[in-house]
């Protein structure tokens, strides 16, 4: 997802010389890509994620359109406040993208999982946020935050996930869409665990289970008109995500269905209340967390039959 981002930035770079890629050391390879062929365009503000923020916020204000980018964790607790109060209280048009959503850094622990930015970031007012489940969903993503005018926050994953969109694909008007028919139980899925959502689909299907799949990249705004017309008769909902149950998108599908009056039950899958367990690679950690296509296969068949 890192090349994808900073492939489709270097493509609107090179059309519009306003659009500028600031880091806090993240130190990969597509920076230093990105330095190379921009070398004006780009602004490293080393081990200081606030201050990189609040100066996305003064470029915006003389028409730049800043790319802030590093280590999700970093800037949704980090610099919270100068999200909130520099780019978002002034509804400026700054553009913040978090690397390694959920457990992608997986081998350094809670501190630098995100986990909890969904339930964060939602909260503050005019903040724009997406969550793409593929490369090409990222590049459909920066291409909307780019044309979109006010703040907006993009979580990416860095594990080399698996892809199920066109390279063209652009996301929807709803800001969702259906990756699978379904009967039985419809889940909802955002971010890159979408690839372990649809293996454990696989593996419900050979038990005659009929799963329906829909991925959630605009988790702000929300369409709940969406979400319901894709609930519809089906009576066991799940979501699915790499974050903590509360306030992410388990949060988000029971305040839909409650403020609409569904009769409907919301089975939430993540992590739920607390710091995720292991260490080691992606796969491992999200095995060690139940968060692997066959934890959740398990989960979803066992709460049917409650």
């Amino acid at each position: 997802m890192n090349s994808a981002y900073i492939g489709k930035l270097m493509e609107i770079a090179q059309q519009d010389h306003n659009v500028v890629h600031l880091l806090a050391d993240s130190g990969t390879g597509y920076d230093e890509m990105f330095r190379k062929n921009f070398p004006d365009q780009m602004y490293n503000f080393g081990i200081a994620e606030e201050n990189m923020v609040s100066a996305a916020a003064g470029m915006a204000t003389v028409g730049k359109i800043p790319f802030a980018f590093t280590a999700g964790a970093f800037l949704a607790y980090r610099a919270m406040e100068f999200i909130r109060d520099d780019v978002c209280f002034q509804n400026l048009n700054v553009k913040i993208v978090g690397m390694g959503s959920g457990l992608s850094w997986s081998s350094l622990g809670p501190t630098h999982h995100t986990t909890e930015d969904i339930s964060v970031l939602r909260a503050i007012p005019g903040l724009t946020l997406l969550s793409p489940a593929t490369p090409n969903q990222v590049r459909a993503c920066v291409q909307k935050a780019y044309e979109h005018l006010g703040p907006v926050y993009i979580r990416i994953g860095m594990n080399r996930e698996k892809e199920y969109y066109e390279e063209n694909c652009t996301i929807s008007d709803s800001g969702m869409d259906v990756c699978r028919e379904g009967s039985d139980a419809v889940l909802f899925v955002t971010g890159s665990i979408l690839e372990e959502v649809m293996a454990a689909a696989d593996l419900l299907e050979t038990e005659g289970i009929s799963v329906k799949i829909i991925n959630v990249v605009s988790l702000k705004p929300f369409s709940a008109r969406e979400a319901i017309s894709c609930i519809g008769e089906i009576p066991n909902v799940f979501t699915v995500e790499e974050h903590n149950i509360y306030g992410g998108l388990g949060g988000i599908l029971a305040e839909t269905v409650a403020y609409n009056g569904l009769y409907a039950r919301v089975h939430p899958i993540g992590i739920t209340d607390c710091f995720a367990e292991g260490y080691g690679t992606h796969v491992l950690v999200r095995k060690a967390n139940a968060l692997d296509s066959v934890h959740i296969c398990q989960k979803i068949r066992e709460r049917m039959k409650e």
